[in-house]
């Protein structure tokens, strides 16, 4: 046995670097214009820092990247400015390319802490507040999660009641579950805080409402009324200063509520433009859509990352002789060493389509354009959903290539565990993965409650089949493509072949049309019924968000070969798509053969032609990889520079 490392020229591909346009898609000039500018000297913290240190180090790093254009990117600096969503996500996307702690507390500063003002808050705030904010001289918390509530937002405990007397607000920490702890720049730097809260005014609880509230002095020491604390270490983002915010009884002029949605007047009575409580609750929170849509970018990117140094070491190292291979066999020559990383790479690359598509629905929702309601809630429901997909899969991924670099991967200095560490949390913030996917199964049946009101049996089958590939299954701009592909694949499904693209789009809208009919059915059932009787419905309507989140991804990856102009560029990403689409298959083949969509023979036929498609695309490995678009000299590992 050998374990030499061959010292290939692992430097970027032409190949690579036409993928990396096709991913790019839409926003490639953008995209290619940030990382040509973006500061990539200092991109990753020596794993050796201690927890001061750390915290240190990422808030300088912070500044530098601020100073360069790469913090308030997007962001409004005043009432006036024009907003440019596009520049914040990619902004984000380039920082995902470093310390990851440095993305994250560049999120809390900018995307929240300062999102919460630019979107919550009236003219009176954006001028106040965001030149500061956005020049890191006003450093700020998002107090949002409790030690009681994190999902349940309307559950908060945290009181705001207005006191009519003094014209002010009162902050108050009614029980210890009202503690708010996880909070990001609490521990340490922060010096104010967006605190959400019950609004109580005369007696009247109008819900949860968002104030500022300053939380230290210049010299860092804690405000009267205000208590903070240390979370100390954690799993992972070492360098962000995470703490709990305690309130007792602090008081703030009333103008300090962010009130865009509602507030005191200067009468003293409680206004609104919008009168349901629950729809300006939805509102409130649905403004603050781009967290998700960045943390799904983030995601996806740290995957990328992890793929990248995985692949590059597959392609160097030699593990046992073989005839023909007297120095040992290249690791990516294995059959089973293509599977672990080839299929996720396609993975990445779907992810990435469907990405572009929520980001451009983010540009048109947020950047001045006219839109619904309608589409305001699809964003919502796609960046959930995205964002639970995209980061399960950098956490899934990301342990796949520590082991796939075995010991060389467990050391610190080559950067995989503690890139898996930084990732982890990205399951849980900006909302947990699992109640994603649940808001995104309960918005897919909305329009089914709508329309079947009191139908009889017969009319809910008609009413089903209108809103199926309609109103509820809302396509891509693949649309007219996959329908055509859909309606030939329907005819004889079994004559064609596992690489046809109609195969795959008709199994994939067929796993998501059955399990989100039979879901609605069961759902009907189960309405008024007890608690256990709907929360039995869980794992069905977990699998309906993930089918229809597979089935956006599908379009969005057909879309983006159908833009494609470079032949060779598009017969590699058809097989990309291919692969993507099998192993997605292959994954649910059970349900498939349950529900008589495919045979048991088709069934086991899969894997061979996923080997298959693994061996046809294992010498263009490098230039996959470059096709995410990350110079080799970013990814700051030392095998890869020995």
């Amino acid at each position: 046995m050998t374990v030499a490392m061959d010292r290939e020229h692992l430097t970027g591909t032409a190949l690579g670097a036409a993928l990396s346009r096709a991913l790019d898609g839409q926003f490639a000039d953008r995209r290619a214009d940030a990382r040509a500018s973006f500061p990539a000297g200092r991109l990753h913290r020596d794993p050796e820092q201690t927890i001061e240190q750390a915290r240190d180090w990422v808030l300088n790093r912070l500044t530098e990247l601020s100073d360069a254009g790469f913090g308030a990117a997007g962001i409004q600096t005043s009432a006036d400015d024009v907003p440019d969503p596009a520049a914040a996500v990619i902004a984000f996307e380039m920082l995902a390319h470093g310390d990851l702690s440095t993305l994250i507390k560049s999120g809390v500063q900018f995307g929240l802490f300062g999102g919460a003002v630019t979107n919550l808050g009236t003219r009176w705030h954006h001028d106040t507040f965001l030149p500061d904010i956005t020049s890191m001289k006003l450093l700020g918390c998002y107090a949002m999660t409790e030690l009681g509530h994190g999902s349940d937002v309307s559950g908060l405990e945290t009181t705001i009641t207005y006191i009519a007397e003094t014209d002010e607000y009162e902050v108050h920490s009614e029980t210890p579950g009202a503690t708010k702890a996880y909070i990001g720049n609490a521990a340490r730097d922060g010096r104010m805080a967006v605190v959400f809260g019950q609004l109580l005014v005369r007696g009247r609880n109008h819900g949860v409402h968002a104030i500022l509230v300053p939380i230290r002095d210049e010299a860092g020491a804690d405000l009267p009324g205000v208590t903070t604390s240390d979370h100390g270490g954690k799993g992972g983002l070492l360098g962000v200063d995470n703490g709990m915010l305690r309130f007792h009884r602090v008081r703030v002029p009333r103008r300090m509520l962010l009130d865009r949605y509602g507030g005191v007047d200067e009468n003293g009575q409680y206004a609104s433009p919008i009168a349901n409580p629950n729809r300006r609750f939805f509102t409130m929170l649905g403004t603050l859509v781009r967290g998700r849509v960045c943390i799904a970018a983030g995601g996806g990117i740290a995957a990328r990352r992890g793929l990248s140094i995985a692949t590059r070491y597959a392609l160097q190292r030699r593990q046992f002789e073989a005839p023909g291979h007297p120095d040992g066999v290249v690791l990516l020559d294995y059959l089973i060493h293509q599977r672990r990383l080839l299929p996720a790479i396609a993975r990445a690359y779907a992810l990435g389509f469907a990405q572009n598509e929520l980001t451009t629905a983010l540009v048109h929702i947020q950047g001045g354009a006219e839109h619904t309601e309608r589409e305001q809630r699809q964003l919502e429901t796609r960046a959930a959903g995205l964002k639970s997909l995209a980061t399960r899969f950098a956490n899934d991924t990301l342990q796949e290539c520590r082991e796939a670099c075995g010991g060389a991967g467990y050391m610190t200095e080559n950067r995989l565990v503690g890139l898996r560490a930084d990732a982890d949390i990205f399951a849980t913030f900006e909302g947990d993965n699992t109640v994603l996917l649940q808001l995104v199964a309960k918005a897919l049946l909305t329009d089914y409650k709508q329309v079947w009101g009191d139908l009889d049996r017969v009319g809910m089958v008609q009413a089903t089949a209108r809103m199926v590939g309609g109103t509820v299954l809302e396509r891509t701009a693949a649309n007219l493509v996959v329908d055509r592909l859909v309606a030939t694949a329907r005819r004889r499904p079994e004559e064609l072949t596992l690489v046809d693209r109609a195969w795959h789009a008709y199994l994939f809208t067929e796993r998501e049309q059955h399990a989100l009919e039979s879901l609605a059915r069961r759902m009907r059932r189960a309405s008024g019924r007890d608690f256990e009787s709907v929360n039995r419905l869980g794992d069905h309507m977990l699998f309906v968000a993930r089918a229809h989140l597979e089935r956006v991804m599908l379009e969005a990856f057909i879309a983006a070969i159908e833009a494609c102009e470079e032949p060779d560029v598009r017969a590699v990403l058809e097989r990309l798509c291919t692969l993507y689409a099998l192993t997605s298959i292959n994954d649910d083949r059970a349900w498939f053969t349950e529900h008589n969509r495919i045979s048991t023979g088709r069934a086991k036929a899969i894997g061979a032609q996923i080997n298959a498609l693994c061996a046809e695309l294992r010498p263009d490995a490098l230039a996959l990889v470059d096709g995410f678009g990350i110079p080799g000299s970013w990814l700051g590992t030392t095998f890869l520079e020995s």
